[in-house]
């Protein structure tokens, strides 16, 4: 059974940086993150590959967020940089139990963390 627990949410203001951690247990594959904002659908924000070479990110946070895993600590980060009021929202750690880049629906989900961003 796999199990994400997120760490590394907070407080910051407009033009910050957090970074996120989701320490993993048991087989995974494709991870990544996803978020929802209050009164918002939830949506993708970025995954990586198994072995870390292949990433994708949502179009608005190219070139400010950068995803990465150390398989042999068997976390996955999340660095955010150039932080807006719209990152706001509680974001979770996902995987992937079979191979394959990208996944339509991922096996598990952590418990999210709360990012907020203030202007």
């Amino acid at each position: 059974q796999v199990q994400l627990t997120e760490s590394g949410g907070g407080l910051v203001q407009a033009g910050g940086s957090l970074k996120l951690s989701c320490a993993y247990s048991g087989r995974t594959y494709t991870m990544g993150w996803f978020r929802q904002a209050p009164a918002k659908e939830r949506e993708f924000v970025a995954i990586i590959s198994w072995r870390g070479e292949v990433t994708d990110y949502l179009n608005s946070v190219k070139g400010r967020f950068t995803i990465s895993r150390d398989n042999t600590k068997n976390t996955v980060f999340l660095q955010m940089n150039s932080l807006k009021p719209e990152d706001t929202a509680v974001y979770y750690c996902v995987a992937a139990g079979t191979l394959g880049f990208p996944k339509q629906t991922y096996d598990y989900w952590g418990q999210g963390t709360q990012v907020t961003v203030s202007s």
